[in-house]
């Protein structure tokens, strides 16, 4: 592999890519880890030595202790892009990712069905926020990740008594959504995946609804109770029940993706959508810029979606 410089993956969680640095290593890819919870930068640098920077930052590593990341990054990721230096899933990109609001903005602005929802500032707004929205609702952490800061109410004396306690943590830019929970058809939701603006895949996760954490690298099991293998593959995962099998959607449904990818301005994403057991409407509701490709995909999607990322990253970097 020939490349001038080597491609820098930022990133802050132990494990969850593993297998990009194995196909990397692989195919003898010149790189660097780049550590985002400990990383510094010269507002004053013109030029990195890196073809191309990969950011892999995690909303939800402030449940890792390393928060001091996330609002970095955002400024990491603009001078990166003010002096030209090419970036995958950059400030736009990790600006959508962090926030839940913008989310929904972006899904209304295109017209896509997604949970209705308002944002709030302070706890104290929460009870007024949801008048007319229909029960059961969450609290959602504007900034949250694998599932962390929603909590479910179903009722308005649930939600007054959440408020009147003061338990409930806004997160770390202090906004949440008080947002309508859509209750999945069949116990299940679809998560696709889109490489470069295009379809790559998609699997169905079935879920007992007692955890909000749907990562499809932390899933261990498949429909038919076989184990998945993927060395950062948590206990607490598979005991909440969690089940995934490969699934393609309909052709409408990558074309909305493949939109909302563009739209959103992510290289590489995940998009999660489900069908009201109510109504039988379809509605989008989460947009992940930080794609963790589910556990041993060659048995589950029939393909390495990592050996497919790792072409594209060579392809950006010019390699």
């Amino acid at each position: 592999m020939s490349l001038e410089d080597p491609i820098a993956i930022y990133h802050e969680h132990p494990g969850w890519f593993i297998p990009l640095f194995a196909e990397l290593d692989r195919r003898g890819v010149p790189y660097l880890r780049l550590d985002a919870a400990s990383h510094r930068y010269d507002p004053e640098q013109r030029r990195f030595p890196y073809s191309l920077f990969v950011n892999r930052m995690s909303p939800s590593a402030w449940q890792r202790g390393h928060a001091q990341g996330i609002f970095y990054t955002l400024d990491l990721l603009a001078h990166l892009e003010r002096i030209g230096l090419p970036t995958v899933n950059g400030y736009e990109a990790f600006r959508m990712e962090t926030s839940k609001a913008r989310q929904c903005q972006l899904l209304d602005g295109l017209g896509i069905p997604c949970p209705r929802a308002r944002v709030i500032n302070h706890l104290s707004q929460a009870v007024e926020a949801a008048q007319g929205l229909r029960y059961p609702l969450v609290l959602k952490a504007n900034i949250g990740g694998s599932g962390a800061g929603i909590v479910r109410l179903d009722s308005e004396d649930e939600l007054r008594a959440t408020v009147e306690a003061g338990d409930y943590d806004l997160g770390l830019d202090h906004t949440a959504l008080v947002q309508e929970f859509i209750p999945p058809a069949e116990g299940l939701i679809v998560r696709v995946e889109v490489l470069d603006g295009r379809f790559l895949y998609a699997i169905k996760v079935y879920t007992t609804g007692e955890t909000f954490n749907l990562c499809p690298a932390d899933i261990c099991q498949t429909t038919d109770g076989g184990t998945l293998e993927r060395a950062t593959c948590p206990v607490e995962a598979a005991g909440a029940g969690l089940k995934v099998e490969g699934y393609t959607p309909p052709a409408e449904i990558i074309a909305t993706v493949e939109r909302i990818s563009r739209a959103a301005k992510m290289d590489v994403c995940g998009i999660e959508y489900l069908t009201d057991e109510r109504d039988g409407r379809t509605y989008f509701y989460d947009i992940n810029a930080l794609s963790n490709f589910v556990a041993d995909a060659p048995r589950v999607i029939g393909f390495d979606p990592f050996e497919r990322f790792v072409d594209y990253l060579v392809d950006r970097a010019g390699g």
